[in-house]
């Protein structure tokens, strides 16, 4: 079965972007860089995808709780009915405390997801009121969220393989957006410490940019820059 993030890419990314020809194994789990509002746009269809299409049950965990749907979705959204979308459970946590419990209940969950999704890592490593602040506390929080990430998913897709094996494995996309001045400023010597610690667990990077070509009611429509495998 192709992986959740081929079909998004060859269905969702606007023409004119880098091409995706590379068929990425299930087991990948995914690091999207990025706008914000842009990644949004793209783990939201991502879950829509895996729920409606591939009968996946999707996590989806984020700060900001999603009261509408982007305009560059709405078209995808229009023929779908409720039943496509029980699948998809989402959960706010608002620390990265909260993002940890909810990722390690997970051990115990009845019916384990087979996507895992996390939007706006930095909001998480930025938060207010950690033990340890400052770059060094952020780049120790994300390899705390990435590793556990990690083992849940391991663990999951065996779940899911001995119930299941159809919905395995269990597939992970985390979107971050650096904030590090930097790479902020597209300075190509300047790497962001915390995506450093990040890439060492996530096993592929996409980076996307704003399709500024695109219709002003699909302003936020993802165009592909780029794409890595790391390890």
């Amino acid at each position: 079965m192709a992986d959740i993030l081929t079909l998004v890419f060859k269905s969702f990314i606007t023409r004119g972007s880098k091409q995706f020809n590379v068929l990425l194994p299930s087991t990948y789990s995914t690091l999207v860089i990025g706008d914000k509002n842009i990644s949004r746009s793209l783990l939201l269809f991502a879950a829509v995808k895996a729920a409606s299409e591939m009968g996946m049950k999707v996590l989806f965990l984020t700060q900001t709780q999603i009261k509408s749907l982007p305009a560059s979705l709405q078209h995808c959204m229009s023929s779908l009915s409720p039943d496509n979308l029980k699948n998809i459970k989402f959960v706010y946590p608002r620390t990265v405390e909260e993002l940890l419990q909810e990722v390690a209940s997970l051990h115990e969950s009845t019916a384990p997801p087979s996507l895992v999704i996390v939007d706006g890592l930095e909001g998480y490593l930025a938060c207010p009121g950690r033990s340890h602040g400052g770059q060094l506390g952020q780049q120790s929080s994300a390899a705390h969220v990435s590793a556990l990430l990690y083992d849940t998913a391991a663990f999951l897709t065996q779940t899911l393989e001995k119930r299941v094996s159809s919905l395995a494995p269990c597939r992970v996309i985390v979107s971050f957006q650096s904030d590090w001045e930097g790479h902020a400023a597209g300075d190509p010597s300047g790497v962001d410490p915390v995506l450093q610690v990040l890439d060492r667990y996530f096993q592929v990077r996409c980076t996307l940019d704003q399709d500024r070509g695109s219709k002003p009611q699909a302003s936020l429509t993802p165009r592909l820059v780029d794409v890595r495998t790391l390890a």
